[in-house]
């Protein structure tokens, strides 16, 4: 009687520790890892599109939580990079090419530990002013007060190379370093001749300014983007469509810049993979931020692609594309 007494006391105390232990599973959550992606000035590309990786790494990768930070851009996005102040970055593939090397801006201040994720989209490098300015092409830029970036930014050095091309240099300009959203509201209140930008088109700094005025959009000819092709191999041809924005009526030839999804090698292969990852299974998502992502395709995660790749995404790419 005892014993089969005990046999059931046993019995029971040992259902109450295993459902305790059931229920104490059923309450674990899996701890996430907070990350942070740099991206650029809320007037460009870079913000919507990070807001919308964002929102997609979020959604799909349970051991992640990804906040937005807007930025001045590239070289900025970079050195966050470099002091552990942003764990992802949107930049131009050249910015980061000279950031790898020590070159540029980055000479003497070689960041070894760039990782890329992904190439994203064309950037694309607009010299904007207004259509009732005296303003044909870049040439006539001579004397003339230029919005060309912020100082020491991805902008600025391609404004820089751009005029060079010409055979301009800031000595021939009035050279005014002014943001994209600085540099828009300058042409707009007729406090500069014309702002030079590097984005995605349309974008909204652009079209703020033509929905108020009528815009024109300096085209680099054929022969001076082959010099600048010849220079920095970065650059690509490109067309920005008429209509692109209001009131602009011709197809415009210039070049671009690709932008890249960057991080450090303190990223692990496998985040790496479920971001990049994250990033293609929600590219309908990410259209939805902003237009520019309709060129993101992971036929192109390796075009322009500058830098030494995170394994996990790099894996993960290949893998695909073999398919």
């Amino acid at each position: 009687m005892k014993i089969g007494f005990l046999n059931k006391v046993f019995t029971v105390v040992l259902l109450v520790f295993m459902m305790a232990a059931f229920a104490g599973c059923g309450e674990q959550t899996v701890e996430k890892s907070d990350i942070k992606i740099a991206t650029g000035d809320t007037a460009g590309t870079y913000y919507p599109i990070g807001g919308a990786i964002t929102e997609a790494v979020n959604k799909n990768v349970s051991s992640l939580n990804v906040s937005v930070e807007s930025t001045k851009g590239s070289v900025d996005n970079i050195n966050r990079l470099k002091d552990g102040k942003a764990d992802l970055a949107i930049i131009q593939n050249d910015i980061a090419y000279y950031a790898a090397n020590g070159t540029e801006m980055f000479k003497d201040k070689k960041v070894d530990n760039l990782r890329g994720l992904a190439s994203l989209y064309p950037e694309t490098c607009q010299f904007v002013t207004l259509a009732d300015k005296d303003i044909l092409s870049i040439n006539d830029l001579r004397g003339k007060k230029i919005a060309v970036g912020a100082e020491g930014s991805g902008a600025e050095a391609n404004a820089r190379q751009i005029l060079e091309a010409y055979g301009l240099t800031y000595k021939d300009i009035d050279a005014q370093y002014l943001s994209f959203t600085e540099g828009a509201a300058a042409l707009k209140d007729g406090k500069v001749d014309a702002a030079f930008l590097t984005a995605g088109y349309p974008t909204k700094a652009v079209q703020d300014i033509a929905k108020q005025s009528k815009i024109r959009i300096l085209p680099i000819e054929s022969d001076k983007a082959s010099i600048l092709i010849g220079l920095y191999p970065y650059y690509t041809r490109t067309t920005i469509p008429k209509n692109s924005y209001d009131g602009l009526d011709e197809d415009v030839q210039t070049i671009s810049v690709m932008a890249l999804l960057a991080t450090t090698d303190k990223l692990s292969d496998n985040n790496g993979r479920e971001i990049t990852k994250a990033i293609f299974d929600s590219k309908e998502n990410l259209q939805s931020a902003h237009e520019v992502a309709k060129f993101i395709n992971i036929k192109n995660a390796t075009l322009g692609m500058s830098i030494k790749m995170n394994s996990g995404a790099e894996k993960y790419i290949r893998d695909f594309s073999g398919k």
